[in-house]
């Protein structure tokens, strides 16, 4: 998805909310990159088609590469668009697989980058053979009844989860923040581990080190709370992993060091935040999984999807219903939070304005200078740092408030807000900036690094390093707990973070959260932007934003084109 808006709401309605609409007259106006040029120019050059043919070749390459980049898998085609493609040669048309090599494929009315298209296809077929395994399991009801209590008139969507998953090899636990998908997934490896001749290997993970590490504060709480013995709670395991460092990522490689031909040994993988995992990592993920593993996927699937392509989560949610439990209550979600997300996931526009202007304190505009409010929220954190206090208690305090925007650039961007907020607190003496690093500058990791075992959305906060004479040190917090320091020299991909762009902040948890929303609408605004946003939020969510702004946001929604449910 673009990151600074640049089309008009009119076009972004035709090209991003109905993706098949993508008319001749539209491209021109598309911002195609210059990597979309080449990438088009080089592959049409190759036609053995006449000029007027090529050229529109030229067109549709170029949108193809265009909106791979806005998250989608594919692009759909009309009947005179597939047959110029397949004419071209340059296509395979799916199931005829006489030409093996060549660079695109279209299959019914989808084209593809191949690499996307195999993605795709293997990511069905590993799932289609893990869910073919029914595992069979003693009677369940009893060992139910332990976890979850006595069923009663009410549907416990908790305890339907777990019977899910115990009877299946494959299973999906979906619901928004506070449902309880955690505390559901505990108990479910509890129920397995109770069931299994020989313990299970289990693996934990996700998608950023933020996520891990809230999973694993989640997963160590609720599994001293579980009714079952010692025995059966020291075979849970604690630690989380991200999912590259689960599949062994190789450094400045696309590859992994576990695939097909070098399985996992896990009897089991869980894997949180799923929404965020995208096309290629999830189709990496399920070709490492030894043939007779367990795959629990939990996440919402209402949020945003990944920042590169597909719609996994969501788009198995509808192919898959019968290996999908959505748990629906809340159980720790401020209840104003979880109304304002409701209505916005809705689309009720009005409903959610209501919410913002009632005076309600957990849920409201901003009024006042913002650049002052963020400034203020710095100082308690900042002062921990004069004070010199651990680490763990600073970055803590840091962590409890966050802001959140849409855009990277223009006004009330990322890159708007963290320059006026670095100034402010300079003007107030609270930071002394001397070149870029700084102590007390909070940074975002923005490539993943397997080197470090740093990943893209990992956060840290520059300090002085007390045990090296006050050197300068990048400190960040690892999902095990542990405190791990660098040079700044050698945190090359970061930037600072007094605010972040909503899509960083997901598999993120904030008891505050501030949404700067731009002064006029962009295609990157849409319903689902918002909602993850908000349910960022544990306790008070406020925003800047106009109402026209705030209610164009919530009318409009993304559609990804992918070919994966076509696919079950």
């Amino acid at each position: 998805m673009l990151d600074n808006g640049v089309l008009p709401l009119f076009l972004y309605a035709n090209v991003m909310m109905q993706p098949q609409a993508i008319t001749k007259t539209t491209a021109e106006i598309l911002p195609f990159s210059r990597l979309d040029i080449a990438f088009a120019r080089f592959l049409s050059q190759r036609t053995t088609l006449d000029n007027d043919a090529q050229k529109q070749v030229f067109e549709l390459l170029k949108k193809l590469s265009y909106q791979h980049n806005q998250g989608h898998s594919c692009i759909l085609l009309d009947e005179d668009d597939k047959a110029l493609i397949i004419a071209s040669g340059l296509a395979t048309f799916c199931p005829d697989e006489t030409v093996t090599l060549s660079p695109l494929v279209v299959e019914q009315n989808r084209l593809y980058l191949q690499r996307y298209w195999d993605y795709e296809n293997r990511l069905t077929q590993q799932i289609k053979a893990i869910a073919s395994h029914h595992p069979v399991a003693e009677p369940l009801d009893e060992l139910l009844d332990v976890y979850f209590g006595k069923p009663t008139n009410e549907p416990d969507w908790q305890r339907e989860a777990a019977r899910m998953a115990v009877q299946q090899s494959f299973s999906i636990i979906t619901g928004g923040p506070g449902t309880g998908k955690t505390t559901t997934v505990v108990k479910i490896l509890a129920v397995l581990q109770a069931l299994a001749e020989q313990p299970l290997l289990i693996a934990l993970a996700a998608p950023t080190g933020k996520a891990a590490m809230r999973l694993q504060e989640s997963i160590g709480f609720n599994k001293t709370m579980l009714p079952c013995s010692d025995a059966i709670k020291s075979l849970i395991p604690e630690t989380v992993t991200t999912l590259h460092r689960l599949l062994g990522a190789k450094p400045d490689s696309p590859y992994f060091k576990h695939h097909a031909n070098h399985p996992l040994v896990h009897d089991l993988v869980v894997v949180d935040e799923a929404s965020m995992v995208d096309l290629a990592l999830m189709s990496k993920l399920l070709d490492a999984l030894k043939p007779s593993a367990r795959l629990i996927l939990l996440g919402d699937k209402d949020q945003l999807a990944s920042v590169e392509s597909g719609a996994v989560l969501a788009d198995l949610t509808q192919a898959l219903p019968e290996h999908t439990v959505e748990l629906k209550t809340a159980h720790r979600f401020d209840e104003n939070i979880k109304q304002l997300a409701v209505a916005v996931n809705e689309q009720k526009a009005e409903a959610a304005w209501q919410f913002l202007t009632s005076g309600n304190e957990n849920t409201l505009l901003l009024e006042g200078d913002l650049i002052a409010y963020i400034a203020a929220q710095q100082a308690a954190y900042l002062k921990l740092i004069q004070q010199g206090a651990d680490f763990t208690e600073i970055y803590s305090v840091f962590n409890r408030f966050q802001v959140l925007c849409s855009n990277r650039e223009g006004k009330n961007s990322v890159a708007d807000i963290n320059s006026r907020v670095e100034q402010k607190l300079a003007q107030q003496g609270r930071i002394q900036v001397a070149g870029q690093w700084y102590v007390g500058r909070p940074v975002l990791v923005t490539q993943n690094n397997p080197t470090l075992h740093l990943y893209n959305g990992d956060i840290g906060l520059c300090l002085a390093d007390k045990n090296q004479g006050g050197k300068l040190m990048v400190f960040f917090q690892r999902p095990d707990g542990s405190v791990k320091s660098y040079l700044p020299s050698r945190i090359a991909q970061c930037e600072t973070v007094f605010a972040m762009t909503i899509h960083k902040s997901q598999g993120s948890e904030f008891e505050e959260v501030l949404i700067v929303l731009p002064d006029s609408i962009n295609p990157v605004l849409t319903k689902e932007l918002l909602y993850t946003a908000i349910t960022r939020a544990k306790k008070t969510v406020k925003l800047v934003a106009d109402k026209v702004v705030f209610t164009a946001t919530i009318e409009q929604k993304v559609a990804r084109v992918t070919g994966l449910v076509n696919k079950f």
